[in-house]
């Protein structure tokens, strides 16, 4: 069972008093439920981009023979708050969970994947884990056509404590930031359909590197 977290939803900017509302995010922390995410200057909304991808990336799976679990059910709806989208992730006992992302950030190109900085669910789920992040790094990187992040992070990897999605998670979870949307080349991929298809299969091409490289649990 792979999870795949396509961030943000369709529904949020329009119920502020939902996403806003403070969660557990993991050792001891607090944050909003849900955010709005980006966009393009021209208006593609992150949001959007998460949802076509992490279609792309769940038909390219099953095709596959893996069995795929969305965080989410459609593109229009409000949440799940980021602690709910780990939490399906735990019942699943998801032999993955990869939580698709676009950022925002004004300057700088690429993408990112991260990692908890600290891991909550002992030595081998981490490892496993960086396991996953190394394997879609590096089909990311060869495949997308996307350099790594210019802005954040180290070559394309950055280490964070303050996510829900990989405070909380008991099984292995990564995040991955495609490419930053207020950059225009980057921009331009994103929203393009063979540009998606690119990532998918960036993306769709690690996960499957990592399971083949991981016995079950």
């Amino acid at each position: 069972m792979v999870v795949l977290d396509p961030g943000h939803n369709g529904g949020n900017a329009a119920h502020p008093d939902l996403i806003n509302r403070q969660v557990p995010a993991g050792f001891g922390q607090t944050k909003a439920c849900n955010t709005t995410g980006t966009a393009t200057d021209r208006g593609y909304t992150e949001h959007a981009f998460n949802w076509d991808v992490t279609q792309r990336v769940r038909r390219i799976l099953t095709a596959r023979g893996v069995t795929v679990l969305l965080t989410r059910r459609d593109d229009v709806g409000v949440g799940p708050c980021v602690n709910e989208r780990a939490a399906i992730g735990n019942r699943a006992r998801a032999a993955a969970v990869v939580s698709i992302h676009a950022d925002g950030h004004p300057g700088g190109h690429g993408f990112h994947v991260i990692e908890a900085a600290r891991p909550p669910a002992g030595a081998a789920v981490a490892a496993a884990a960086h396991r996953l992040a190394a394997a879609v790094h590096d089909r990311y990187a060869a495949e997308a056509g996307f350099a790594p992040s210019t802005y954040v992070g180290s070559n394309g990897y950055d280490p964070r404590t303050d996510l829900a999605g990989l405070n909380l998670s008991s099984q292995p979870a990564i995040f991955i930031e495609c490419g930053n949307m207020r950059d225009a080349d980057d921009a331009a991929r994103m929203t393009s359909a063979a540009g998606r298809q690119r990532v998918a299969q960036a993306i769709a091409d690690g996960i499957l590197r990592y399971l083949a490289l991981t016995p079950p649990r």
